[in-house]
């Protein structure tokens, strides 16, 4: 494993303590403007949602109504009752995005599938990065509000739903993964490079989870336009676990 990838995760609560939990759970204050750009605000303002730490399912509630829930794998996005009975369903969730622009709408299983596979990396953060198929390489240091931050580059295997195959996550001196740049290739094919910052880490059953994102975008020189928020992210009751 990469020196500095296994420092962050031992930072964060190890592998040991990682393999012995299966999921983790939270509440979501969600925000920003891409919700209101795509047409679906407010579906994320205030929900629960449950990640499996060991494959890529990920569960929210309530969604898009009372009594519904949103369930969410790389090859499936689903809206389902309380009852597990399934209202619609997409099957290979990635290809009805083809031909869409930052501008383009979504429907609900649009935005089921973009927030299933965002959070389920996101509360499986940095352990993901160390499972198969992860291609790890540190670049250049990078300096940013008088800080020096290592960066990763991550390419992600083909059978992981991200963002894109290649990431950039900004380590600082305690460990902590600070920045992650990324570019949405759900946005199309002209989406700008996004700048995620994570903040307020906390330990929770032995597992260390950065409990506040604000994600803003780049322009073409890398510079990050800190007056809008595309997407915020604060969670809250974060439990993992072994069951």
């Amino acid at each position: 494993m990469n020196e500095l990838l296994a420092r962050v995760i031992d930072v964060h609560g190890g592998l040991d303590r990682w393999n012995e939990l299966t999921s983790v759970s939270a509440r979501v204050l969600g925000g920003g403007g891409l919700w209101v750009l795509k047409g679906q605000d407010g579906v994320l303002n205030d929900v629960v949602t449950r990640v499996e730490l060991h494959r890529q399912v990920a569960r929210t509630a309530p969604f898009g109504g009372p009594g519904l829930r949103s369930v969410v794998t790389p090859d499936r996005a689903a809206i389902e009752t309380e009852a597990g009975e399934v209202v619609e369903e997409r099957i290979h969730p990635r290809d009805a995005f083809a031909g869409h622009d930052v501008n383009t709408p979504w429907d609900r299983l649009h935005l089921a599938y973009f927030n299933g596979y965002a959070m389920s990396n996101y509360l499986t953060e940095p352990f993901l990065l160390a499972g198969p198929g992860f291609q790890i390489e540190e670049l250049q240091p990078h300096r940013e509000d008088g800080e020096v931050w290592r960066p990763l580059k991550v390419v992600f295997p083909d059978d992981v739903a991200t963002h894109s195959r290649e990431q950039i996550y900004y380590v600082d001196d305690a460990g902590h993964i600070r920045r992650h740049d990324y570019v949405t290739d759900v946005l199309g094919p002209n989406a700008p490079v996004a700048a995620n910052y994570s903040f307020d880490p906390q330990e929770f059953d032995g597992i260390l989870v950065p409990t506040r994102r604000l994600v803003y975008l780049t322009d073409g020189q890398g510079n990050v336009a800190k007056d809008t928020v595309i997407v915020s992210i604060e969670l809250r009751d974060v439990t993992f676990s072994k069951e």
